[in-house]
């Protein structure tokens, strides 16, 4: 019988500059997405949640509040690029390309822009990469440059969380 420890994720080795990762889960925004994320973020725009003040402006219809849609595609990249990340360093250059509505389903994708060893701990690296998200047609709808402080291979930290089953180990 083999036992697979508990693991997901790339380690600070796994990254090389100039790899993609097409991150594999997209997500739909739903109405109630919209909504709970606008009012529990106290943000007061009508153009988020009151379709018949949205539908004068200039889009016509409600937009997806941007703190959800970047948090969406921040979280859809968490796979590939900061699942044993120790620490996120930073954001830079985000822009916000084209609008989300409800009912888009987005997507992103990862390059690696550089990489190197942590000077002031000897068990990480720091990963930089451009993340872009994309809706359901292809359109860019947002992108940032983000460095994330990751675990090398042999980091202790990220191992042995698995609790022991009282019961003893699984059996066939």
């Amino acid at each position: 019988m083999t036992v697979h420890e508990a693991h997901l994720g790339r380690y600070y080795e796994d990254f090389v500059v100039g790899d993609v990762y097409q991150h594999p889960l997209g997500r739909t925004i739903s109405e109630a997405d919209n909504t709970w994320f606008t009012l529990l973020t106290m943000n007061t725009n009508q153009n988020h949640f009151n379709a018949h003040f949205a539908a004068r402006a200039p889009v016509g219809k409600i937009i997806v509040n941007s703190g959800l849609s970047v948090a969406i595609v921040l979280g859809l990249s968490v796979i590939d690029v900061s699942q044993t990340a120790m620490m996120n360093l930073g954001w830079d250059e985000i822009r916000l390309t084209h609008p989300v509505f409800v009912g888009d389903t987005l997507y992103a994708e990862s390059i690696v822009v550089d990489r190197r060893e942590s000077r002031s701990r000897p068990y990480a690296g720091i990963v930089t990469c451009r993340t872009r998200g994309l809706n359901q047609d292809g359109d860019e709808v947002m992108s940032w440059r983000r460095a994330v402080m990751v675990y090398k291979r042999d980091a202790p930290h990220d191992k042995g969380y698995f609790p022991r089953a009282k019961t003893g180990p699984m059996e066939a």
